[in-house]
């Protein structure tokens, strides 16, 4: 059984392909001990956390990735964030009961995007689709296919405490004498199982599938739940809204409540917090927070 939250990279050497296989159990566990979603909703989100990890590792970059699938099926919103630190945080919206395993049973019609958002909170690429593929990972090769140009495959699955998934992606610009590679590779990860992926070791996942090519390890990445909701966050929302407005909610209901979506925390504001954020720029004093 996998123990730590890891994501490994590597190369063929002969050939234009570079792999990634990642492994989420306590970043996993984590986002489900915030929410209870119904099972077919966290199959769905368990394995777009997978695909965000791996997706994310392949570029250079500073700041966060963002997937967002919206529809008009029971299943409204599923967003995952990587951060270039690889953090992660995750959440979803549904409404009702949920029937179906397909993203179309769940979502319906829809849009998928990808964003990248850099340091500087400003968003420098966003890429928007029609939900299509019939799977989350379905889903990406497509959208890697005919948006960005890019062979790529994924494998991914999830468990009830796990979540894993394995990227291959031909690059482009290279040529090799090894025309085969590509089909090879894929041929020989298309044998994986889920079970495989999800429980056991990436050394042996690699030599299982690929022990006769030629490969390079490249570094590995740990993972790691962690939400960048905090008391200034809130405050700057609130500063954003004005102190007009503010005063009018706190008049009607006596405090504000903000709750984040990502991590549950729950952030309470009263009319002695408002007059510090509006006076000083800044809070003084952390307002009353609830687990």
């Amino acid at each position: 059984m996998v123990q730590q939250d890891t994501l490994q990279r590597f190369l063929f050497e002969q050939a234009p392909v570079r792999g990634e296989i990642v492994h989420l159990d306590t970043t996993w566990q984590a986002v489900l001990g915030r929410h209870e979603y119904p099972m077919p909703l966290r199959t769905v989100l368990g394995e777009l956390m997978a695909a965000t990890a791996l997706l994310a590792a392949t570029l250079k970059f500073s700041g966060a990735l963002v997937m967002q699938m919206q529809g008009n099926g029971p299943v409204r919103l599923v967003v995952v964030e990587c951060n270039s630190d690889m953090t992660m945080r995750a959440t979803a919206k549904w409404e009702g009961e949920l029937t179906g395993n397909s993203l179309a049973e769940l979502l319906g019609e829809g849009r998928f995007s990808i964003s990248i958002h850099t340091d500087a909170g400003k968003r420098n690429y966003q890429g928007v689709v029609e939900l299509s593929g019939g799977s989350v990972a379905g889903m990406l090769e497509n959208y890697m296919r005919h948006s960005e140009q890019l062979d790529t495959r994924l494998w991914l699955a999830t468990s009830g405490n796990q979540a894993a998934g394995m990227l291959l992606q031909r690059l482009p610009g290279q040529r090799s004498e090894d025309t085969d590679a590509w089909d090879r590779a894929t041929h020989l990860a298309a044998t994986i199982t889920p079970q495989e992926l999800l429980g056991l070791p990436v050394a042996e996942i690699m030599h299982r599938l690929f022990h006769e090519e030629d490969l390079r390890l490249l570094e590995s990445h740990a993972v790691r739940f962690s939400c960048s909701c905090s008391h200034e966050r809130v405050a700057d929302m609130l500063r954003m809204l004005g102190y007009d407005e503010v005063k009018s909610v706190l008049a009607e209901m006596g405090r504000i409540e903000v709750n984040c979506e990502f991590c549950n925390q729950h952030y309470t504001y009263d009319a002695v917090d408002a007059e510090q954020i509006f006076a000083a720029g800044i809070v003084t004093e952390a307002p009353r927070t609830i687990h």
